[in-house]
């Protein structure tokens, strides 16, 4: 089947949705992703005026119909069912009937003399849905005489209560005498020629022109049916037999057509022209074959041909699936089974209550009514499949519901003969469990349920906002990994193209993101272009409206998430940035005096160092990043005069294969980390010699502290304050830490970061 946006799009055009025809996977032409929607911006020139004169013809012309079915000629009485199955005459406005009124109706006489049953005055029994073909032509007989009787003028009518025959004159249908299940079903005809005719006037292609043709058939059946809620209305013998063609040719045309088009969309398949040619020839051949002879059997061939080509549609979208991945091609299988599964369980109950009259009765009326209904509603709404109307969608799966009531309920009562009331009981109750249970099942088939949850949207959105503050640069790829946990597409693409704002592409297939402008981050590293994200839920459903909303609000919410991050990290600096300076202008002063008023060189030289370190300290915490080496030098420095102090030899090694700044925490947590160390040497290892190595090289840093003291056995060391500590800064920067014993004597500490430096 065919979305009207979807199957607007020219056979040439390459890209995977908003085309879908060719299995390219290279960026959509920048005017289609610009396009707000193809039905809305191409509307120019002719196309709009065309469709104001095909929405004119079809009122004009439903409005000639309606004008001349007005001035048929009817019974002016109105009648009512009793329970044994007699037409009771409920009143009329003619005087002759006026005193006849709750007696029961015989028959009508025909101009031949014959009595014709009652049944001729009430609505009419579809032909096309007769299954015996000698029933089907005594149908047809007694239209024509019933024709004939109305034809003069005067209807003679036969009551219980009478022994003569009571000649009723005929008065005009009117406007009212039409019903309102007439109106209903031309309203619906008239929406459904409106669609097509929107369809295919959006780009004028095979494959719209195709869906275009169903619509005409579906819009015809409407009209047909309409025709035959008109109570008294008879047709001519010639009539009668063209409106079962006719009815024979919707049904196959449709059927043709829908393999046609699926044969060439949402994939075009090798052998298109063969599907195409096979599908058309076996419906026209029918077609001629039933207008220009007698078809036995005709009920049967009909339907079998009607379930082979909703077979072959649903076998072909299989080998479009298979072939590449489209989600309206899974989409509309599901759809098309659902649709053959009912007409199947329609055919066989019709065929099992063959011989019971009642039974045929209804499915040739009220059956055949809620079938086509339901056909014509479930092609309705193929152009809003990706437009995610839940209002079609809704209509469609409650008439779907009541083919299936239906159905069951002449199945109870040929089969198990059940009573009319237990039958429709137990249908209807049957037909609301499967409604409640199938629902959501088929809400889901068609726009998916593969949403995040409310925590997994938040830890997201945390991790990619810690990712974007911490690392800089272009944040396309991360903009791109969220939406990949969201929506988990087949293929997703970044366009250098911008769009103004989040849209579903082309038929659903396809959603175009913007990149969101970051707070705080200068123009070069801004995001630039759009992210092209292709079949959703790895092909299996399309993108919708709530795709586009929710995907503007995620965005909306992680820019916000990473300006609060990077409003929260400003307020940090300018915390650690005060505390240095109260650190220098108190403590610094208050320590210089000290060593001033030291009272031995001991004294002095310990508060010298100290103040030193506080130096370092206050540095650290003013400054947003440290360079490498330049913190590596500072450690050689700190490590040097502690040792020293402690009459212990240093043995420094320090490799990278290139220099790198440290943000503020990864600072601070090796400086600390290393001061720990050293002083768990000069206080517990009783150590001569000191060795230190770093390492840093692509990226990874890797940091060992060995001694030659007299610890051994660290797996038995209770972790404090201070191996605790390091063990907490080391998981804080995303390493991991051990301590082993020394191939001679002492321990080794071995410090392992994978990721060393802010990313740029």
């Amino acid at each position: 089947m065919l979305a009207a946006e979807s199957l607007a799009h020219p056979e040439s055009s390459s890209g995977f949705a908003p085309t879908g025809v060719d299995g390219s996977s290279q960026l959509p032409n920048p005017r289609e992703l610009e396009s707000p929607g193809v039905g809305a911006g191409r509307w120019l020139g002719w196309r709009r005026r065309a469709l104001v004169v095909v929405a004119l013809l079809g009122c004009v012309g439903l409005f000639s119909l309606l004008r001349a079915l007005a001035s048929t000629p009817t019974v002016d009485a109105s009648w009512r069912t009793a329970a044994n199955g007699q037409l009771i005459l409920a009143g009329s406005g003619d005087l002759a009937l006026q005193p006849h009124v709750g007696h029961a109706l015989v028959g009508v006489v025909a101009a031949d003399g014959r009595l014709l049953p009652p049944e001729v005055l009430q609505s009419r029994r579809s032909l096309r849905w007769t299954v015996d073909d000698t029933v089907r032509a005594q149908q047809i007989d007694e239209g024509d005489a019933l024709a004939q009787a109305l034809a003069r003028g005067q209807v003679r009518l036969r009551l219980t209560d009478n022994a003569t025959d009571i000649d009723v004159a005929t008065v005009p249908r009117s406007y009212a005498g039409l019903g309102s299940t007439f109106w209903l079903m031309t309203a619906l005809a008239l929406v459904f020629y409106l669609i097509g005719a929107v369809v295919v006037l959006v780009r004028p292609d095979v494959r719209n022109l195709l869906y275009c043709t169903m619509a005409l058939a579906q819009t015809t059946h409407l009209l047909l049916i309409g025709l035959d809620t008109l109570t008294a209305f008879g047709v001519p013998a010639s009539w009668a037999r063209l409106d079962l063609l006719t009815r024979v040719a919707c049904d196959l045309v449709t059927g043709a057509a829908g393999v046609h088009v699926l044969s060439l969309y949402p994939r075009r398949l090798p052998t298109h022209s063969l599907i195409a040619l096979g599908a058309w020839a076996v419906g026209l051949g029918f077609i001629a074959t039933v207008a220009f002879a007698h078809v036995p059997g005709l009920w049967w061939w009909t339907q079998g041909l009607q379930l082979g080509y909703f077979a072959a549609g649903v076998a072909v979208l299989t080998w479009s699936y298979r072939m590449v991945p489209h989600p309206i091609a899974i989409v509309m299988r599901r759809l098309g089974l659902t649709v053959l599964a009912i007409l199947l369980l329609l055919t066989a109950t019709v065929a099992g209550a063959e011989r019971n009259a009642e039974v045929q009765r209804f499915a040739a009326g009220p059956g055949s009514l809620i079938w086509y209904v339901f056909q014509a509603s479930a092609l309705m709404l193929v152009p809003f499949l990706s437009r995610s109307q839940q209002v079609m969608r809704e209509f469609t799966l409650l008439a779907g519901i009541s083919a299936v009531a239906t159905s069951l309920d002449l199945l109870f009562v040929a089969m198990f003969a059940l009573s009319q009331f237990a039958s429709l009981t137990l249908a209807l109750f049957i037909a609301l469990g499967m409604y409640a249970g199938a629902r959501q099942w088929v809400m889901n088939l068609m726009t998916g349920s593969t949403v995040l949850t409310t925590e997994r949207m938040f830890e997201s959105l945390y991790r990619i906002a810690r990712e974007i503050e911490t690392t800089g640069g272009d944040a396309t790829e991360h903009f791109a990994r969220l939406l990949r946990e969201l929506f988990e597409p087949l293929e997703l693409e970044h366009s250098t193209q911008q769009a103004s704002r989040t849209r579903m592409v082309g038929d659903g297939s396809t959603l175009l993101v913007p990149l969101p402008r970051l707070p705080a981050v200068p123009e070069e590293h801004q995001p630039r272009g759009s992210l092209v994200l292709r079949f959703a839920g790895r092909g299996r459903r399309m993108f919708t409206r709530e795709d586009a909303r929710l995907t503007d609000r995620v965005l909306e919410q992680l820019v916000r998430a990473v300006a609060f991050d990077r409003a929260v990290e400003q307020g940090r600096n300018e915390e650690r940035a005060r505390i240095a300076q109260d650190l220098h202008d108190d403590i610094g002063a208050r320590l210089l005096t000290l060593m001033y008023k030291a009272q031995t060189p001991e004294m002095e030289d310990y508060l010298r160092h100290t103040l030193q370190d506080l130096k370092t300290l206050t540095r650290g915490l003013a400054a947003s990043s440290h360079q490498l080496s330049h913190a590596s030098a500072e450690w050689k420095a700190d490590i040097t005069q502690r040792l020293e102090a402690a009459h212990c030899e240093l043995e420094w090694s320090f490799e990278s294969d290139r220099d790198v700044n440290l943000g503020v925490v990864q600072w601070s947590a090796l400086t600390r980390m290393l001061r720990e160390l050293i002083n768990n040497v000069i206080v517990h290892a009783q150590a001569s010699r000191v060795t230190v190595a770093a390492i840093h090289e692509r990226g990874r840093f890797v940091l060992r502290v060995g001694d030659d003291g007299v610890g051994r056995a660290p797996e038995t060391w209770a972790h404090g304050l201070g191996l605790g500590g390091i063990r907490k800064r080391v998981k804080q920067l995303g390493g991991d830490v051990r301590w082993r014993e020394n191939s001679t004597r002492g321990i080794v500490c071995e410090i392992r970061v994978p990721e060393l430096g802010e990313r740029g």
